[in-house]
């Protein structure tokens, strides 16, 4: 085993324990303001634990089964970057729910979805019920942006 094929999972490492020391610096919040929902620093320490155990069995893999030469990357997987700084952009400016809508709906026809409608449908409906489950079920609200802006008032 080299330490070429362990360099993506020290990384990812070293990324996790960065977020959950940054997330422990958060003040709680008080009980009168986050009522029964999480405080701000769980959520984020939560991932970054469900992100170790996964980059564990990611490095037990590469143990395991040391990856073969890498082929070239994709012009898919270049279009792909290039929306996720579209998705920034437009959550920055405009608003996160749109940026979502956008992405998925130009990421389903670039991964290869042939209707429209149902690329359109997707990138409306989940986005929709994402905030809902985020909203009304956990009680957590969302940044604010043209959309958010309009719903909370």
């Amino acid at each position: 085993m080299s330490v070429k094929t362990q360099i993506v999972p020290i990384f990812l490492t070293a990324v996790s324990f960065s977020i959950i020391y940054l997330a422990l610096q958060l003040d709680l919040s008080p009980p009168m303001i986050v009522g029964d929902s999480m405080q701000p620093r769980s959520f984020p320490i939560f991932l970054m634990v469900l992100n170790l155990i996964l980059t564990g069995a990611l490095a037990l893999q590469f143990y395991r089964n040391p990856p073969k030469d890498q082929e070239p990357i994709l012009r898919i997987t270049w279009l792909t970057m290039a929306l996720m700084v579209l998705f920034y952009a437009l959550t920055v400016s405009i608003d996160m729910f749109v940026g979502i809508s956008v992405v998925m709906f130009l990421m389903s026809l670039i991964w290869g979805q042939r209707s429209i409608l149902i690329a359109a449908a997707n990138a409306i409906i989940t986005p929709f019920l994402v905030f809902l489950l985020f909203d009304i079920v956990l009680r957590i609200r969302f940044p604010r942006g043209l959309i958010t802006n309009w719903y909370y008032g």
